[in-house]
């Protein structure tokens, strides 16, 4: 069950974003959707900004691989378009069930219509996930061995540790996290210029990121800012007992 419930925790912060914009949409009723009346035109923006928010997490994870080097702004606009393809879908069943079924002829209207709003939203996110990852920030934060190697979304979070799981490396920012195919020992050398140390032979992490620091049965255990547990071995413990982390 636990492989399942990151990609969950993915959508649900999501849900304040799309009822927000679902219910803004609502009150415009744009497109001849006044039409429908309340609550009904209520439903129908929420739902199509909900599906379209889904829609968004998939298309986001599909350019992931390929994305690499684009520019931000291009990684997003290709997901506004990715976006308004189901999307449009969704808005023509929806027509045709009301009995109001689209004529082939307008489908290229109706696409660029929610072109126009998965744009918007889009445009909307990047904004938002500029802001909360620190995009302002004149210096990287890390090298771009490991940075390029990273969503789009993340590339300027703050680090606040790397996980080594197997032959892949999870990263965690201050946006979120992501796994990546890096050896830990070559992150942590991309992460040379920040305030940090390996606590286990399997983690790093920035000192900036640690809020609490647990010692019990000998064992100590670092506490960072989002609440997450990192384990400090017997081998670095002392090195950063010494050094004042606990």
């Amino acid at each position: 069950m636990g492989k399942w419930t990151k990609p969950i925790r993915a959508i649900l912060p999501s849900a304040g974003f799309f009822l927000v914009v679902g219910t803004f949409l609502a009150f415009l009723a744009p497109y001849q959707t006044a039409g429908l009346g309340w609550p009904a035109v209520w439903f129908y923006w929420v739902g199509l900004i909900a599906f379209g928010t889904i829609c968004g997490q998939v298309a986001t994870r599909m350019i992931e691989p390929v994305s690499g080097t684009w520019p931000e702004w291009l990684a997003y606009a290709l997901v506004s378009i990715l976006v308004a393809i189901p999307v449009t879908a969704a808005v023509l069943t929806l027509q045709a069930l009301f009995g109001d079924p689209t004529p082939l002829s307008v489908w290229p209207m109706v696409f660029a219509l929610v072109w126009v709003i998965s744009a918007a939203v889009s445009a909307i996110s990047y904004l938002k996930d500029r802001h909360a990852s620190g995009q302002g920030s004149s210096e990287p934060l890390a090298g771009r061995a490991l940075t390029d190697k990273l969503p789009v979304r993340l590339r300027r979070a703050e680090i606040r540790a790397l996980q080594s799981e197997d032959h892949y490396l999870r990263v965690h920012t201050s946006a979120g996290d992501a796994l990546i195919l890096m050896r830990l020992a070559d992150a942590i050398a991309a992460v040379e210029a920040l305030e940090g140390a390996q606590t286990h032979r399997s983690w790093w992490v920035s000192r900036a990121a640690v809020t609490d620091a647990r010692v019990s049965g000998g064992r100590a255990t670092l506490v960072l800012s989002d609440g997450m547990e990192v384990p400090v071995s017997r081998t670095h413990a002392p090195r950063l007992r010494e050094a004042g982390w606990f």
